[in-house]
This record gives structure tokens, sequence and C-alpha cells, in this order.
């Protein structure tokens, strides 16, 4: 009995406590709705200067979830604004006469090249109102600097540090770790560059890997050159100079090689910024995040519209997450947008790696059923590869940016063969029954046969010929033009366009522009597709994923990661049209 009062008294605590925490969670999701609120019905004042800070990962969309990255802790919700927000804000204004002038506060910037291009691009854009645009920062990185450096005067904080030491990746080779514990992972591909598993099956870079990475490095390498000594004034060999050799040690050191203008205090740069918005006491800042609100796109009242279809992150069959490209999701807002007699014309805007083959097969079907009704324009973000070039082919016209990583047009299959762990490790014999010689194709308690072997392989190979044929007959080019330029190669957007992979090169809004005129219209109301999710839903849903994880690391420790890379791998099995693991250039 005493034992039972014990169970009960702990159930009764675990409820209120529970319930407690819950209440917590809703008096800080309603804060943060009054406070977004609020965000909205501020007034932009005269002599305002409109505030941008890139210290996060950009979004492609921002999220109409109010809960958006809700902390339990803090009690706020920070729903980052998306790129399309920021450009379109950037370009509002420009002609907004309330607004004096752009302060830009950059440091670290986690984002790509791909999508800061397209910021920088609507800076300098910016610029030709003639209104000011200034950029301080304490620690700048590289990422942050190639936006700041179109700023008319960029200052730098004199202990802070601006680094610029040029671009390096990184890729970790798990087969010793997987030998370790037990795991084998098999590999069949066709194309020699496709290397999206090759860390899984061998212990260093192979020369192919090595080369298409140096490739489309160094392409984007000598493009972060070029605009930075456009924008400061230098040659390009005069900047790669400062960059190789890593001239730039300190804060002196950055205004001695002209790579910032002065060393300044934040105060000192306020005093500025009043003096250049006209004002004598408060400077009248207003963040991006507040400006974007207020921003309206297109004429609202135009009969014709132009939709943005977002196929964004991972590509997986079914709905998928908002950062992922789910193929019934994204295959519907397509269809969408073709039955809609009042959208004239139909931008597929692509920022994935890539993923499965069905499921890109599927939407790619939709994009070619679209192309025969009204212009299919691509947009390519930062990331365009495999299955995400995969879903482009069909389109009247495809726009990448210069930095956009492409192509990699290839097929691989992976298979687990965890014998080892399964007998030796964990002490489990696997006993089956099975009719069919390749029933068990696949099973994780053995290695593959050479017959199945084969059998994927062909697999493999028959997928991969659909793929460059899907793109030789898109892009109007031949069978063999497209083999030698495909066999999984990343090109960066430079070298896709100049080989044939891609039309133009610009961004989201240069894609718009094309669209318009291929659908023979003045104006028109922008849509973007598809809907975003229940908020509610989502909300509690990422609640329960964080929880998830934030016991696991607590379990795991700094092993976590391993788990991760784990995980990772079980969801690649089966045909994959993908990128690297993560292809993060730093």
């Amino acid at each position: 009995m005493k034992q039972f009062f014990k169970m009960l008294l702990a159930s009764v605590l675990g409820v209120i406590i529970s319930s407690f925490i819950l209440i917590l969670i809703l008096v800080g999701i309603a804060a943060s709705i009054a406070s977004s609120a609020k965000d909205d019905e501020a007034d932009i004042s005269e002599n305002s200067i409109l505030q941008l800070n890139l210290s996060y990962d950009i979004p492609e969309r921002t999220s109409d979830n109010p809960f958006g990255n809700f902390d339990p802790i803090s009690m706020e919700s920070k729903n980052p604004i998306g790129l399309h927000d920021i450009v379109k804000s950037i370009k509002y204004a420009s002609t907004d006469d309330r607004i004096k002038g752009i302060y830009m506060k950059v440091d670290f910037s986690p984002a790509s090249y791909g999508t800061l291009e397209e910021i920088r691009d609507a800076l300098i854009e910016f610029k030709k109102s003639k209104k000011f645009i200034i950029a301080y920062g304490e620690m700048m990185e590289e990422h942050a600097y190639y936006v700041a450096s179109v700023a008319d005067k960029i200052y730098l904080n004199p202990s802070g540090e601006l680094l610029i030491d040029g671009f390096s990746y990184n890729e970790y080779y798990l087969k010793g770790m997987l030998d370790k514990v037990g795991v084998q992972a098999q590999l069949i591909r066709h194309g020699k560059y496709k290397a999206a598993g090759e860390p899984f099956v061998a212990e260093k870079m192979s020369n192919e890997n090595r080369q298409q990475i140096e490739s489309f490095m160094g392409s984007m390498f000598t493009h972060f050159i070029a605009k930075i000594a456009e924008a400061r004034k230098k040659s390009a060999d005069e900047v790669r100079n400062i960059a190789e050799k890593l001239l730039v040690q300190g804060p002196a050191d950055a205004k001695k090689y002209g790579m910032i203008d002065e060393l300044k205090y934040e105060d000192e740069v306020d005093e500025l910024l009043k003096k250049k918005s006209g004002v004598d006491k408060k400077i009248k800042l207003v963040s991006i995040d507040a400006y974007h609100k207020k921003v309206k796109e297109g004429k609202l009242t135009a009969k014709e519209k132009i939709a943005i279809v977002y196929a964004n992150g991972e590509i997986i069959s079914g709905e998928g997450s908002d950062d992922e490209a789910g193929s019934a999701k994204i295959a519907a807002a397509i269809k969408e947008a073709r039955t809609d007699s009042s959208i004239k014309a139909l931008v597929l805007r692509v920022n994935s790696p890539g993923g499965s083959v069905i499921a890109s097969e599927v939407m790619w079907r939709e994009v070619q059923l679209t192309r025969n009704v009204k212009p299919v324009i691509v947009s390519f973000g930062a990331v365009a590869a495999s299955g995400g070039y995969y879903i482009a082919t069909p389109a009247n016209v495809i726009v990448a940016e210069p930095n956009t990583i492409t192509g990699s047009i290839g097929v691989f299959g992976m298979l687990l063969n965890a014998e080892k762990l399964i007998k030796d490790k964990l002490g489990i014999n696997v006993e089956k029954v099975k009719f069919g010689e390749f029933a068990d194709l696949g099973s994780p308690d053995r290695p593959l046969t050479e017959a199945e072997k084969a059998i994927v392989q062909k697999m493999v190979d028959h997928t991969y010929v659909d793929f460059v044929n899907k793109v030789a007959k898109g892009r109007n080019l031949r069978y063999e033009q497209v083999d030698s330029i495909a066999e999984g190669r990343v090109w960066s957007g430079v070298d896709a366009k100049r080989i044939g992979l891609v039309d133009e090169l610009g961004g989201l809004d240069k894609a718009l522009a094309i669209a318009k005129q291929k659908a023979g219209i003045d104006e028109y109301r922008l849509i973007q597709l598809p809907e975003q999710k229940d908020p509610i839903e989502t909300f509690f849903k990422s609640l329960s994923g964080e929880v998830s994880a934030y016991w696991l690391k607590q379990q795991l420790g700094t092993e976590y990661i391993y788990y991760k890379q784990l995980q990772q791998l079980k969801n690649k099995q089966g045909l994959q049209a993908r990128l690297l693991m993560e292809l993060e250039i730093k």
C-alpha cells in the first residue's frame, strides 16, 4: 500500500509539473503573438534607417507560424525572416521616402553564398537610389563580409576581427566508425563523380571527388574575389593575395589593406548615422523583421497572378515538413498553379541537394505537364543538385546564381550490411524462411550477393540513363553531351551556364521578370505555394522533436553527432539522386 501511494503521489506530481510547463509555454506563445502584433502596428517615422542583421541561417520563406523557433526557456518566438522578404524589403525601401539608408550589423553569418548573393545584389540595386549603406561589425567573417563589401563605408571595432582566409571544405569519412560498430555500407552507383555515398565506404577522398570539389570551389572563390575587388576598388590579384596569405591578422591590417574604411566603436557609428539620417537625438532604426510586414508586393488589384512554388530541402516521398521537399506537397502545389487559369506563369524555386529518385520523378512530371500549359521558370537558390536539378529539367528557362551548387547528374543506391553488429556484437541469430531467391534482397543481416549487386546496378544504370535523357530533352542537348558533363559531377552556377545546364545568372527577381515577359503580362499579383502547415500542429510536433533530441544529447553527449550521421545513413538507403551529405564551404 505504501508503494502504491508513492506511485500515486509521483503521478500527481508529474501531472502538476507538466501542466505548469504547458501553462508557461502557452503564456509565452500569447506574449509572442502579442509582441508580433505590436510590431505590425508600429509606425515607421520620417528619417528612419532600415537595420539589416544576417547573423542567422536564412530560410527561403518567412514562416507563417507565430510559434516558429519558440524557446520555452526564454518564452520568446524568434521567427526568422526569409530570403524573399529580405530582398523584397530592400527593394521597397529604395523608393520609401521615410527610409534614409540601410545599417548593416555584420558579424558571423551561417547563410550560404548563394543566399547571400541575392541579398548582395539587392543592396547593389538599392544604391542606385542614392541612399546610404553603412556596415559595422565586431567579428566579421567571410560570409558576412561578402555582403558588407557593397556598403558605402565599412567600420570595424578597434578591437575587432576581420577573417578573410580563403575557402575550405571538410568531408567526414565514416567508414572507420562503421567498421567499429559492425556495419558495412554497400554502395552501388553510376557516375565516377557521384560522391554522395563515398564517406560511408572509403577512408579518404577519391581523386574524382577531389577534382570536382576543387573545380566548383575554385569557381566560387574566383567569383568571391572578383566581387570583393570590384566593391573595394581593388584588383582581383590584390584581394586574392590578401586572402590566400592571410594578410589581415588584426584590425589595423584590415584598415591598412583597405578591406574596411575606418576603425570605430559602435557609439561612434551611431553618431555618424544620426548625421546621415538628419536627426539630432535618437536614431530611428527599424528592423527588417518589422519593416517587411508593412511591404506590399505586386499590384494587389491585378487579375493575373504569378505563382512561386518553393521546393526546399531534401526531396522525400509524401508531404514532408516545411523544411523538406515532400513530393506530394510540391506536386499538388504545381498542379494548383497549372489548373488555376488566373495564374499565368509558374516560378519554381529550388533550394535542394536532391534525395529520393521516385519523389523527384513525381515532381518532374508535374513540371512537365505545367510547361505544356503555361511558362515555367526555375530559380535555383544556394543548391540545386541531383534530384534538385532533375525536377527543373522540363522548364522553359533555368536561372541560377553564379555560386549556386548544381548539376550532380548521377544516381546511387546504398544498402546496409549489419551482419557483424547483429551477430558478433549483439549476439543475435537470424533465422529466415523465404520463397524466391531474392525475397530478402537488402536484408541488413547479410551482405549482398554478386547476383544481387548486379540487379541493383542494373536499376541504378537504368535510372541514370533516364535522368540523362530527361536533361538532354529538356536542355535541347544530345545524350552524349549531357553524359560527358554528368557522371554525378557538381558544378558552380557560372560553369553550369557555360556548359548549358543553366540559361541565365541571377536570383528570384530575375526569374520573376522572365516569367512576366514569357506570360506577356504587365501587372500581376504574386502568390506563394505550397501553403504552410497549421502553426499549432507544427509547434507541438517540433516541440516533441526538440525534447527527444534534448534527451538523446544528454545520454549520448559528444557521441550524439555519430547517432545523427547513422540516422542519415539509414535514410539514404534505396535509389538516391542526391548531393554530398553536407556541403558547407567555410
